[in-house]
């Protein structure tokens, strides 16, 4: 019998993915079918509903999911979720399609590969008013800076998460889907993309039962480490989860990412309490909304512990720094088995280089002042390396750093380059 925790939802991984002889089958149905476009963040969502990491969704939301998940964190059966998911069409496309229908769903950045089929239960409109709804409910913070006139002030120009509520579709479709292909990532990220089965057998051949997850974006400076390493020493190990789906602009890609990470598990881990995977979501940028839905579909992988440090899932300031920490204390947990978030919060405080302490401290074991520490953040590094200024002493491994200057180094090239060819009205540029 296993010794992780449970899938959420109470009823095992709800694996939609179809392969073989199914998977053939269910192709050659959809050459027949309506096609409907789908986006990036709707393409990874499927991915997640296909392999169980969505659990115990099948597909995707009706209104009153929508709505209880806005709401309060519920879905209409009373399971807890934290972040709608929800596939928007074109009034157009809507209106040739009854509920009942099957109809194929295509990837227009990948030469409209059908990527899965969906059963039309329920046909929505999601209005102006819905949208913009939705994003005071999932994306605006509880601090007084995140008043409604200054949320919308700013949100609508800097905040991608809103500006993509925003920009979705009139019509949801709701309904169960049967995924079809899993992209890019199988082979981009292989040995790095892992379907929660594949996670969960692992974590088993390990002997693996407290199990923690470090969720990144951002290659992994002195902060993210010294919060592996508290995980690992009060865990059984720790999975250094990547988000290997798409990111803002200016966002460092997944596969230089990946690196820093292959390199500073050889030189910096006992390999043994460490794994290094990647999950296929777009951001959000939901912050709070967003930790709690790490943490949901984390329980679908088999991991009990969800590292949750400042600014969790955060963009600009519209976050208090522990909001996605605090936001746990307050929401429902349903009685009926299965429906409880089991995933708990491994709450860890500001994390930092300490000069005085000669090394990594938080708030809570530093007594120094701030003029003796190296504030850590993605942020901070990213900007310094493109703007080809110096990195402090102790903000990273120099391992990891040679990897990030390189990368930058090779797109400022590729910048000047494009730069001169359309100077020279190349037609090539």
């Amino acid at each position: 019998m296993s010794k992780l925790v449970p899938p959420h939802g109470g009823k095992g991984l709800i694996i939609r993915l179809l392969e073989g002889d199914a998977r053939a089958e269910e192709l050659k149905k959809a050459e027949s079918l309506k096609k409907v476009p789908v986006s990036s963040r709707e393409k990874g969502d499927l991915i997640m509903i296909g392999t169980g990491g969505f659990s115990p969704l099948d597909g995707f939301m009706t209104r009153a999911d929508w709505k209880g998940v806005c709401e309060s964190f519920l879905l209409a059966d009373g399971t807890f979720w934290p972040v709608p998911v929800t596939f928007s069409v074109t009034k157009e496309d809507a209106a040739e399609i009854k509920e009942g229908d099957e109809i194929a769903l295509v990837d227009p950045e990948n030469n409209n590969e059908v990527v899965a089929t969906m059963k039309v239960t329920e046909k929505w409109e999601k209005t102006e008013a819905d949208k913009k709804w939705e994003c005071e409910m999932v994306y605006k913070g509880q601090g007084e800076d995140s008043a409604d006139d200054k949320f919308w002030k700013i949100a609508l120009e800097d905040h991608p998460g809103v500006k993509m509520v925003m920009a979705e579709k009139d019509v949801c479709l709701a309904g169960p889907v049967n995924v079809l292909s899993e992209g890019e990532f199988p082979t981009k990220f292989k040995g790095v993309y892992m379907r929660p089965a594949e996670m969960r057998a692992e974590l088993e051949k390990r002997g693996w039962k407290e199990v923690a997850a470090l969720q990144l974006r951002n290659p992994m400076h002195r902060s993210h480490e010294f919060l592996a390493k508290i995980a690992i020493e009060v865990c059984d190990g720790v999975v250094i989860h990547s988000l290997i789906g798409k990111l803002k602009p200016g966002d460092i890609p997944a596969e230089v990412r990946v690196k820093c990470i292959d390199t500073l598990i050889e030189h910096y881990f006992v390999k043994e309490n460490v794994i290094q995977a990647g999950y296929p979501l777009d951001m959000r940028y939901a912050g709070p909304r967003e930790a709690l839905l790490h943490a949901t579909f984390r329980q679908n992988y088999g991991i009990s512990r969800m590292i949750i440090g400042r600014d969790h899932a955060g963009v600009g300031d519209f976050y208090g720094l522990f909001e996605a920490q605090e936001i746990f204390d307050r929401i429902p947990y349903p009685e009926e088995p299965g429906k409880a978030l089991i995933c708990t919060p491994l709450k860890i405080d500001w994390t930092f280089y300490c000069y005085k302490c000669d090394g990594m401290a938080s708030l809570r074991t530093c007594p120094h002042s701030k003029e003796d520490r190296v504030i850590l953040s993605g942020t901070k590094l990213r900007k310094a390396l493109s703007e080809g200024q110096p990195i402090p002493d102790h903000f990273g491994r120099e391992e990891v750093l040679a990897i990030l200057r390189e990368y930058y180094e090779n797109l400022t090239e590729k910048v000047e380059i494009k730069m001169q060819k359309a100077a020279s009205g190349d037609p090539m540029k």
